[in-house]
């Protein structure tokens, strides 16, 4: 089993232009496909012979979707909302059947560390319960909190810190 990073996975995308029907303008086609070249899914077999760095496979670029949380909350937004039906839809493609997700939550470094810890993991949970509800099997999901000790700017305070992140298992 492989456990990849989705460095662009989910994390907000407040960022990017909405299209006229959504606030989120991926299609779950489009979701299904950015996470299958990110996991590699074992189709790319060969040798390379160089540094880590000239063999490490090229990421896929286009894609960054966005589940922020609102400052000292753990509840999920409409735009989250939005965003996470297109996910869980797109965990229905075929290609994806067989893969767990573990979903982790994080937060910027107000707060105390315990406060953070638990704020991680209710917003870790919030996802995963909307997933749930969307249809998507418990058993593919696990929810975990991280509090303030991964940030994804250099500015621990950053509200793009307030986040929820997705690795994917492959079995």
């Amino acid at each position: 089993m492989r456990n990849l990073l989705l460095s662009s996975a989910l994390v907000a995308a407040s960022a990017l232009a909405a299209n006229a029907q959504s606030a989120t303008p991926y299609s779950a086609d489009d979701v299904a496909n950015f996470l299958v070249d990110s996991a590699d899914l074992g189709l790319n077999r060969g040798i390379c012979i160089g540094t880590a760095e000239e063999c490490a496979p090229p990421k896929p670029k286009g894609m960054d979707m966005m589940i922020n949380f609102e400052l000292d909350s753990a509840e999920l937004t409409e735009q989250a909302k939005e965003t996470l039906a297109v996910v869980a839809q797109a965990f229905e493609d075929e290609r994806l059947k067989k893969a767990r997700f573990m979903i982790e939550g994080h937060t910027d470094a107000r707060g105390t560390e315990a406060y953070n810890g638990n704020l991680s993991e209710d917003r870790a949970a919030s996802v995963k319960a909307y997933l749930i509800g969307l249809g998507v099997s418990e058993e593919r999901l696990s929810a975990m909190g991280f509090g303030e000790t991964a940030p994804r700017t250099d500015d621990a305070m950053d509200p793009e810190n307030r986040r929820v992140e997705l690795r994917i298992d492959l079995q």
